[in-house]
């Protein structure tokens, strides 16, 4: 049976491409697997039950390499795995073909090869990260996050649910995921609830 994992880093990323390259090499859409998870994060679920799902003879296709592992040893460490318990890996999109039903040097170098890159495009994004931080912070410039929404968006989206629209139709309509709204929306709460001292009522008695 082929199956098939797609993986993208953070939940504001898109995983069509991936899924619709499975697709197109005849995946059946319930045998995809997904995870939206750093390749950091040790929680994938979606891999995971693709690993406790695979059985000898079956066939992992993912769209590139680096989509299963956090780095060059977990990859071939997985890889092995796989090859040990009889289960095949195919990659769709790399430059340097991998497909383990037909084992063999040149398969054995590719997957080696690839994950080595993808581990050493990791450690330069780091770095480049870094360096765009350090560079913020010696202007005095913010380096985190930008908030996803502003105080009035907060605010209105509060406002509409509090008024009965469904938190995932405001959520589409603000471009956001729900997780997201519901973050924001907590950001909004807490800056609701606290005003400025000035505003406290004095309850001592007079004197």
């Amino acid at each position: 049976m082929d199956l098939a994992y797609a993986r993208v880093s953070t939940t504001a990323q898109d995983l069509d491409r991936q899924i619709d390259a499975l697709r197109d090499a005849g995946i059946a859409e319930e045998h995809i697997y997904v995870d939206k998870r750093t390749g950091a994060n040790m929680d994938r679920e979606g891999l995971t039950a693709l690993l406790g799902f695979a059985r000898p003879g079956d066939r992992i296709n993912v769209l590139t390499l680096d989509r299963l592992g956090r780095n060059m040893r977990e990859t071939l460490n997985l890889v092995h795995d796989l090859t040990e318990r009889g289960v095949f890996l195919r990659t769709l999109g790399d430059k340097l073909a991998v497909d383990t039903s037909a084992p063999g040097p040149g398969t054995d170098m590719a997957i080696a090869l690839l994950a080595m890159f993808a581990q050493m495009e990791r450690i330069y994004m780091l770095e480049r990260a870094a360096g765009a931080r350090a560079a913020k912070e010696a202007r005095g410039l913010p380096t985190g996050r930008p908030a996803k929404l502003n105080a009035t968006t907060r605010a209105g989206a509060a406002q509409r649910i509090k008024d009965g629209a469904i938190p995932e139709q405001v959520a589409a309509e603000l471009g956001v995921s729900r997780s997201t709204l519901y973050r924001e929306l907590r950001k909004h709460r807490e800056g609701a609830s606290a005003g400025p001292i000035g505003n406290v009522r004095q309850t001592s008695a007079p004197a």
